[in-house]
């Protein structure tokens, strides 16, 4: 939760080198299919995040141990 609330808290300077990075390591030609890439784990990543909380809403009592 501490490194997500720090992920949080970077600013534009910080988000600039990081851009600058990804551009030098993976070239102006990958950075569309890592862009789509990355949308792609993170919309399942949500689903997935989803689907768990509609499986709780649904029956808690098996989530308690």
């Amino acid at each position: 939760m501490i490194a997500m609330l720090n992920l949080m808290s970077f600013g534009w300077g910080e988000w600039v080198v990081v851009a600058l990075l990804v551009l030098l390591l993976f070239g102006p030609k990958r950075l569309p299919e890592l862009a789509r890439s990355l949308g792609r784990s993170l919309r399942q990543f949500q689903h997935g995040l989803q689907d768990l909380k509609d499986e709780i809403k649904k029956d808690p009592d098996t989530s308690k141990h």
